[in-house]
């Protein structure tokens, strides 16, 4: 019987791309096929067709929505092809990952809305002009009714109920539509349309992904790889970072509160938000841990570097500098910032000859309301001429504000002028 024939070793260049792909990773499934492609288009001499879905349920991205577009970026830099899938009829639908309930569906005009600020807020990230961008209303739009029922029977419900956020509401009787079944399947054929040999997402997309080469199978494809980034964690460094908990960082914010908002995280933060924001690879994210850890790399300075680079990636090397500089004379040299916004004490701010603050700070936009404004007093964050102002209720008379500078937090900066 003859010997089977051994497995040729693989190229290191190989190796190295591998490694550079699965970093900040949190499951890459099957294992090693993802490798074993890598390899296996090399000899074909075509690049691996990556796919990214996203629903545009929202008109704006924030830093953790680009952890899974920084990893198709980083494809791309490997000559793959980043075919980016705008959920345009599966926004319809509404994912059900993670929810408890019911989601509301979007009009045709709010998903055209969000669809069309996504691309322009994702070619921040990726190199949109070797993006294949596709929308799957053109595949499942004109989808027939036994086209329909052929893709639902490649699954069962009792596979639909091993997913954690279905089975827990089946568990506590509540309900589960029809729709919210059929987004997995829609979702799968997405990849059968493309023809994807690797799927990124979220690790509350597991399951999706999982279902998607059930589906290929079922089509006579091979089953595409699956890999997933974990869900950033927001500045507080507790909780996911989100709009509704306001611990995010807006892909447009701008550059100086991008880089203030960077340096507010934990410490313990630095070396995943180097990992997963800024598309470095291996070594060097690893040559930053060990210098951080052996202590000839001070955190302060490290986080400096690492808010400069994100902020040159979303604007440019000069904005960066600049963000640094700015936020260096406020808070390292204690100045204030050079272009300071000035704004007059409005007429009707004024009472019996005497100013309310927390009604002035409403009127200067620096507090969303009076309720706001004695909030922030209280706690220490509002200064005039570098005086932390403890009475919320104390009245100033006009002639004690003019020309004063007010602070709001770390970062605003208010000088009022004369009328």
């Amino acid at each position: 019987m003859d010997e089977a024939a051994p497995t040729p070793p693989i190229p290191d260049e190989i190796f190295e791309e591998y490694r550079d792909l699965s970093i900040g990773t949190v499951d890459i499934l099957p294992a090693d096929d993802l490798l074993q492609r890598l390899v296996m288009v090399r000899q074909e001499g075509r690049p691996l067709r990556a796919k990214l879905g996203v629903d545009p349920t929202a008109p704006d991205i924030h830093l953790g929505h680009t952890v899974v577009l920084r990893k198709l970026a980083q494809f791309q830099q490997y000559g793959h092809t980043a075919v980016l899938i705008i959920g345009d009829y599966t926004a319809k639908v509404g994912d059900p990952s993670g929810r408890s309930k019911l989601r509301p569906r979007l009009t045709e005009e709010e998903i055209n809305v969000n669809a069309a600020t996504y691309v322009e807020q994702a070619a921040k990230v990726l190199d949109m002009e070797r993006v294949e961008l596709v929308r799957n209303s053109d595949w499942l739009s004109p989808l027939r009714m036994d086209e329909v029922l052929r893709l639902t029977s490649s699954t069962t419900v009792a596979r639909m109920l091993e997913r954690d956020d279905f089975a827990r509401r089946y568990g506590n009787n509540e309900p589960i539509s029809m729709l919210e079944f059929m987004y997995p399947l829609l979702q799968g054929y997405d990849s059968v349309a493309v023809r994807a040999d690797v799927e990124l997402g979220g690790t509350d997309q597991t399951f999706n992904l999982m279902m998607a080469r059930n589906i290929m199978e079922a089509y006579g494809l091979p089953p595409q790889s699956i890999m997933t980034v974990p869900l950033l964690v927001g500045t507080d460094g507790a909780m996911k970072m989100s709009k509704t908990s306001g611990n995010y960082i807006g892909v447009n914010d701008a550059p100086e509160d991008m880089f203030g908002k960077i340096m507010s995280i934990p410490d313990e933060l630095m070396i995943p938000y180097w990992t997963l924001l800024t598309g470095a690879g291996h070594q060097e994210v690893g040559d930053i841990a060990s210098r951080v850890e052996d202590g000839s790399y001070h955190p302060a300075e490290c986080k400096r570097d690492l808010a400069e680079r994100i902020v040159t990636l979303y604007y440019d090397a000069a904005a960066g500098a600049a963000a640094r500089a700015s936020f260096d004379r406020i808070f390292k040299e204690r100045n204030r910032p050079v272009d300071m916004p000035e704004a007059a004490i409005p007429k009707h701010c004024i009472k019996d000859g005497s100013v309310w603050l927390p009604r002035l700070m409403v009127e200067l936009k620096l507090a969303s309301s009076n309720g706001e404004a004695r909030r922030l007093i209280r706690q220490g964050g509002v200064r005039l001429e570098d005086v932390v102002v403890k009475n919320a209720d104390h009245e100033y008379s006009p002639d004690e504000l003019v020309g004063c500078v007010i602070q709001v937090g770390k970062r605003r900066f208010l000088r009022i002028s004369t009328a």
